[in-house]
């Protein structure tokens, strides 16, 4: 598998990663043996990094791999993240980039993974009442330290990004981009370009609407986090679904998943980008890894970009609530 480096002057990592959100149920219920299956699938894939944060599950993502690895060893690079808290009284969240909350995060992560430190540890969401010069010396130290390799932050406007290089380089920017996605285009890629870091792409398939199996309203309303997302209630969705429709058609014609296609176009439109699909599924999983050896040319990236061109999407990509935290640039 092609492989990108990790920040300007980090290790070589495969052109794609995996999140590992979905095994602790954020999508639907996963046991551990799924967790485990998939993970050895991705290293038959030549997937060699895992993303997790210690809210997916409460700390059962990283108990779940830090099992695995006791199991296989280190074999894999680690991403984890810390920030976002909940108060205990209210349930209400909040955000806390402290240095002794980010040091205390990180030492209980370090535990459930196993591990006497994690190759990319990423600020989750930006406390915006504290400078993120700040921020950034905190983080600089846990890498003097030996803690963590390099770090990142999820979420953050270029401009954020620009003010924390200034203090120390940033290996990894992570946000949601895809066909659907289309506003790290507007600075972000630029930004990480610039600097020479990565753009960590979660959810290169836009939740699923960029597979050959979309999410129908069944499965969405199943879903904690779909149910209320405006992308896919009614009438959004079946607006969503047709527009996909020639997404998937134009994938058939090329002969290739809908999936791999999708991911091919984010490796394509930047040497900067690394996608991080979530899946339970070892065959899907596959499907993703494809889009890793796809080489698309002018013509293709402009059939698909007339297929899905910037704006298709009905609905916006979170609600209220689920803006809350995410920097807004544009």
């Amino acid at each position: 598998m092609e492989s990108r480096r990790l920040g300007r002057d980090g290790p070589e990592l495969s052109a794609i990663g995996l999140g590992a959100m979905n095994i602790s149920g954020f999508y639907g219920p996963a046991t551990e043996e799924e967790a485990f299956t998939l993970f050895d699938r991705a290293r038959e894939l030549g997937i060699d990094h895992l993303d997790t944060s210690n809210v997916y599950g409460m700390g059962h993502s990283e108990e779940v791999i830090g099992r695995y690895l006791a199991d296989r060893g280190p074999v894999f690079r680690l991403a984890t993240k810390a920030g976002i808290c909940r108060d205990p009284a209210t349930g209400a969240r909040y955000y806390d980039n402290s240095a002794a909350h980010l040091t205390e995060a990180l030492e209980a992560s370090l535990r459930r993974l196993g591990v006497d430190h994690v190759d990319l540890f990423y600020v989750h969401r930006r406390e915006a009442e504290r400078p993120i010069e700040e921020v950034t010396e905190t983080l600089a130290g846990l890498v003097r330290a030996g803690k963590i390799g390099a770090f990142g932050f999820s979420e953050i406007a270029p401009s954020s990004l620009r003010r924390a290089a200034e203090v120390h380089p940033v290996a990894a920017v992570q946000s949601e981009y895809s066909l659907g996605v289309r506003a790290p285009e507007l600075g972000l890629v630029q930004a990480c370009e610039a600097l020479g870091t990565r753009l960590v792409a979660f959810s290169p398939v836009g939740r699923g609407l960029l597979t050959d199996t979309p999410p129908d309203r069944t499965r969405a309303e199943a879903s904690a986090f779909l149910k209320d997302n405006p992308r896919f209630v009614e009438p959004n969705l079946s607006a969503n679904l047709a527009a996909t429709d020639r997404f998937r058609s134009l994938a058939a014609e090329m002969g290739v998943p809908a999936a791999a296609l999708a991911v091919a176009w984010l490796l394509w439109r930047s040497p900067s980008v690394i996608p991080i699909p979530g899946t339970r599924n070892p065959g899907h999983l596959a499907e993703l890894a494809q889009g890793a050896g796809l080489a698309l040319g002018t013509s293709e990236m402009a059939r698909i970009e007339e297929a899905l061109p910037v704006g298709w999407a009905h609905g916006d990509r979170y609600t209220d609530a689920q803006w809350h935290g995410p920097e807004r640039f544009c």
